[in-house]
């Protein structure tokens, strides 16, 4: 896949099919768009493309409201790139192109710079000044120019529908079977291995405190049944979410993995969890050795519950 951060760049090889969206976790919804332009691309020897802006509009229009993403935009890219997308644009996201009509968005990008031969949204998309532009506008807007508009209808699970927002809040809430449902993959976190407090260490539980972006979502304070990857070997891992309150009033909540059986020094290492289950709520202990006690049930729950892939 050809990844691309200036449309000046684009180069034609065939007809183009472009899907438009944000794509935040690639979630099922979103696999259903760009299916539609590999399928297209196949049928028609042509390119399948997404056209993405980064950052996300909300964190140019409105960033106290901005919501926290589900992946990186590296991420984001590796993902597409898996399901056979040729080319990724990244659209750099200013307050002029916030100020951009729909029709004028249309007819500058995808007609005069991208020449699309058929566009894919999803039901629910908007594009252009305040959001004024609907798929609706958009079919509309093809026919005058002379591309066809492909729409996507809402993907559900148990009677809900699919969405970015909505895997958010089942993370946040610790859901993280719901979540995977959506996603169609297991939620997961990636970031430096940092030092911590080293107390993990001190009582025979040394863990990898992981440095994460602050604009990604993380997953509700508890104890997580994981699977680790660093250096590509993937370990077994029990990771707990929160502010230490066995040890600390108050204190910054933090991402702290016990990779099981594993002993090596991976300081300032990249280290991806990859989260199957929680496994309980966080909680205080009355001392040290009712906690230790609790750690090793739930190393054991963890390594009970994640399976390494062969």
């Amino acid at each position: 896949m050809k990844l691309i951060r200036d449309i000046e760049h684009y180069q034609p090889s065939g007809p183009l099919c472009l899907a438009l969206g944000n794509f935040d976790g690639v979630h099922l919804g979103h696999q259903q768009l760009i299916k539609e332009c590999v399928d297209f691309a196949a049928i028609n020897k042509g390119t399948a493309a997404a056209y993405i802006f980064d950052p996300h509009p909300a964190r140019v229009i409105k960033p106290s409201k901005a919501p926290k993403l589900l992946v990186t935009a590296e991420r984001k890219a590796e993902i597409l790139e898996s399901l056979g997308l040729d080319l990724l644009i990244y659209a750099p996201f200013t307050q002029e192109v916030a100020k951009c009509a729909p029709e004028e968005f249309v007819r500058y990008i995808l007609v005069e710079k991208l020449n699309v031969q058929q566009v894919v949204v999803g039901f629910n998309y908007s594009f252009g000044f305040r959001g004024a532009g609907t798929p609706e506008l958009l079919n509309h807007l093809g026919n005058k120019y002379g591309f066809k508009t492909k729409i996507i209808e809402p993907v559900e699970i148990d009677g809900q529908v699919i969405s970015s927002s909505a895997i958010r809040q089942a993370i946040e809430l610790g859901k993280i079977e719901q979540a995977a449902a959506m996603l169609g993959c297991y939620p997961a976190l990636s970031g430096l291995v940092v030092k911590g407090e080293q107390r993990g260490k001190s009582i025979g539980f040394p863990t990898a405190n992981l440095l994460v972006d602050p604009e990604i979502t993380i997953p509700g304070t508890g104890v997580y049944a994981a699977i680790a990857k660093v250096d590509n070997r993937m370990i077994k891992a029990v990771v707990n979410i929160g502010s230490k309150p066995t040890f600390h009033e108050k204190y910054p909540t933090t991402v702290e993995a016990h990779l099981i059986d594993f002993q090596q020094d991976i300081y300032d290492k990249e280290l991806q969890l990859t989260f199957l289950k929680k496994i309980r709520d966080e909680r205080r202990f009355a001392g040290v050795d009712e906690l230790v006690d609790q750690i090793k049930k739930d190393r054991d729950a963890a390594d009970r519950i994640a399976v390494l892939p062969v």
